[in-house]
């Protein structure tokens, strides 16, 4: 068994976490990785950080048009270069064809090879949150790669809840936005619930010791794995993957084996969703909009309506919702792009540009 087979059927969080970068045969061109520093970059709290590192993957020729991709949370630009998902979607004659477009997937602030806390500055490093991120990825487009102009805006999960964003602080800069795993409106309920007892289960540790711990502490683990396994994989799918009480703690271990990011680190980047809130700007997107869901996603139900009523106040916004099933992973359905291949296509399609 290869090690996306090994860890597919667990959760997203592992999915994207633990697959190196650029581990199989690809047949679309080979990705590039770079960096671009800010000289100085002001977070919306005021605070200023001079050098500021964005890191970032490309695929593909900078003169064809540009299509940015988003990661999730605790995620990175290269993380998504999987089989189910850039394997099904930048090959010839898929939609997003990397001979076609040129893909750009940044590392947000706070993970992977851009500026985080865990380069030095630790609980000092400022706080961000998602305006800051998407003014980063427009700073590092519009000034480190000189793309003007992006034929799509793609996000999964976090980066869902940023493409929304991007649609309402720079519509005239997009054909099209597809958000994936994510909403418009502010972030509550269990989604929110979780998250702050994620982070404070880390902040209450005495090894974090106010970000100045000299080893991880152990709540990270735990509480990250608690986390996972509440807000993503899928209820059916569990039943389906663990219906004994060793099948399950199979599953646990496994998850409790993963390697784990920093603790600052975590905890910043998930703290960040916390004033999230697209819902006031939506009538400021401009461009024809996909959204992507699964029925399963435990962060995002669609039973509450929330999206439905969202959607209603877009002039050219459709909804494609993939139906639970015991092969579908939650809130980590989305990471395989075989549900929504063929209507991204037509997507695609229908906001060519005339």
């Amino acid at each position: 068994m290869n090690i996306f087979a090994a860890f597919r059927n667990t959760s997203i969080y592992i999915l994207f976490s633990l697959l190196p970068a650029f581990c199989f045969a690809q047949d679309y061109p080979a990705p590039h990785e770079g960096d671009w520093t800010a000289p100085s970059f002001t977070f919306h709290t005021g605070e200023t950080l001079n050098n500021l590192r964005l890191h970032y993957v490309t695929i593909g020729d900078p003169t064809k048009p540009a299509v940015l991709i988003l990661h999730g949370t605790n995620s990175t630009g290269a993380s998504m270069l999987t089989p189910r998902f850039a394997g099904k979607l930048f090959g010839p004659g898929q939609p997003l064809d990397a001979t076609k477009y040129f893909i750009v997937l940044p590392d947000g602030i706070g993970i992977g090879k851009s500026a985080k806390p865990s380069d030095g500055l630790r609980a000092r490093f400022p706080q961000y949150d998602y305006n800051d991120l998407v003014l980063s990825q427009y700073r590092l487009l519009t000034e480190g790669l000189g793309i003007k102009h992006l034929r799509l805006v793609l996000g999964y999960s976090m980066g869902g809840m940023q493409t929304w964003l991007w649609g309402e602080q720079y519509p005239d800069m997009m054909d099209a936005l597809v958000p994936m795993a994510s909403q418009p409106t502010e972030m509550s309920a269990r989604n929110w619930m979780m998250r702050r007892m994620l982070v404070e289960s880390i902040q209450q540790d005495p090894a974090y010791d106010h970000g100045n711990y000299t080893v991880q502490p152990p709540s990270l683990r735990l509480a990250s794995t608690m986390f996972a396994i509440a807000t993503s994989g899928g209820t059916l799918a569990y039943q389906a993957l663990a219906p004994t009480r060793a099948q399950a703690d199979k599953l646990v271990d496994t998850m409790l084996a993963a390697p784990q990011t920093d603790a600052n680190d975590f905890v910043y980047q998930w703290a960040s969703s916390g004033d999230y809130n697209a819902a006031p700007g939506l009538s400021r997107i401009k461009a024809p909009l996909l959204a992507i869901n699964s029925a399963d996603d435990e962060r995002n139900p669609p039973e509450t309506g929330t999206m439905q009523a969202s959607l209603k106040q877009l002039q050219h916004a459709s909804l494609l919702l993939v139906p639970a099933s015991a092969e579908t992973r939650g809130h980590g359905t989305l990471a395989d792009a075989t549900t929504y291949v063929q209507r991204l296509g037509d997507f695609m399609r229908e906001t060519a540009p005339q």
